[in-house]
């Protein structure tokens, strides 16, 4: 598609009612209700979480093979 800064002012506004007309039916929930369910499905995770405990060395597939000596 163009570029933001080619488009029409009326491109720009067509583009963004298309955005909120998929935007409106999402289905809202309270942020009360929906970051405690977040936060005790990242606890629940947190065992598994390669970020949290690392990788393996023997696991790790970017792991450098080999390396160079210099002399």
């Amino acid at each position: 598609g163009k570029m933001a800064q080619d488009m029409t002012e009326k491109e720009l506004l067509k583009m963004e009612l298309d955005q909120l007309k998929k935007e409106v039916k999402n289905e809202r929930q309270m942020i009360s209700k929906t970051g405690k369910e977040l936060k005790d499905y990242i606890e629940s995770m947190a065992g598994e979480d390669p970020l949290l405990k690392g990788v393996p060395e023997d696991k790790n597939p970017f792991k450098e093979k080999g390396g160079c000596t210099i002399s």
